[in-house]
């Protein structure tokens, strides 16, 4: 048994405080505005209460709140505790939280998912001091957990770059599927994207960066039709007008290819 401490009982913090409990460790958590506590949890009146004798504190809260959060828990950590930020903050605020002076190991912890779909089994990468105990406690629980090499910021700054694609691309797709409704066109468009979803990812990839500089003059162009055809059937294009001016941007300044490697 662990004593555990969760840090903001919101969505994920609930679903995590529920499973650890479960697997029968300790569990105190706070959270200054959420409504109720999940059951076998027991609430503090501050985050410093109940991060006192904590082997493990887990930060649920949104970002905003990290560093506050951070200066009130790490002081009081006993030497030998894992403090575990799983909030989304950027890489650099990662780094400076696992600098602040505290006994306990950092751990920054990015959640590669959405934790209202995949609930505790959502995969996780970490990094920092702190990796190996969070790795420890929470792989039970059934995600898969990855290991980062780097200190505290190196989990973030992956999950970063994967928000570039995953975000960016789902961006692209309901851009994509709301023309083609628009349009009368919906089952077709989400065809062409299904195909394109499928196949050899690494060949797609490759496609996709030597085709897009070598033809982005023209591919720029084509976008900004596409841009004009989506505003004539009253369609969102913001990520269409965006593709554009890219695309403009790297015809302008064209990247070797070996460079795109």
């Amino acid at each position: 048994m662990t004593k555990c401490t969760i840090i903001g009982l919101g969505e994920a913090g609930a679903a995590y405080a529920e499973a650890l409990a479960a697997a029968g460790h300790q569990v105190t958590g706070f959270d200054p505005v959420a409504p109720s506590t999940p059951p076998g949890i027991t609430r503090a009146a501050t985050a410093a209460e109940a991060c006192r004798d904590a082997e493990i504190v887990l930060v649920l809260t949104g970002a905003a709140a990290a560093r506050s959060v951070a200066e009130d828990c790490l002081p009081v950590l006993p030497a030998g505790s894992t403090y575990a930020d799983l909030t989304s903050s950027s890489p650099t605020v990662m780094e400076e939280l696992g600098q602040l002076p505290s006994q306990a190991l950092f751990a920054d912890v990015a959640i590669l998912g959405p934790v209202a779909a995949l609930g505790v089994k959502t995969p996780l990468m970490v990094s920092g001091p702190g990796s190996a105990a969070v790795a420890q406690l929470l792989t039970p629980l059934g995600p898969d957990i990855e290991i980062a090499d780097g200190g505290p910021g190196a989990a973030m700054s992956h999950k970063l770059l994967r928000s570039v694609l995953m975000k960016g691309l789902a961006s692209v797709v309901v851009e994509a599927v709301t023309a083609g409704r628009a349009a009368g066109l919906e089952d077709w468009i989400r065809e062409q994207i299904a195909r394109q979803l499928a196949g050899d990812g690494q060949a797609v990839i490759d496609r996709f960066l030597t085709g897009t500089a070598k033809h982005a003059v023209r591919r720029s162009r084509e976008m900004q039709d596409t841009a004009s055809y989506l505003a004539e059937l009253g369609a969102p294009a913001e990520m269409t007008e965006a593709s554009a001016a890219a695309l403009a941007r790297i015809a302008a300044v064209p990247a070797p290819e070996a460079a795109l490697r």
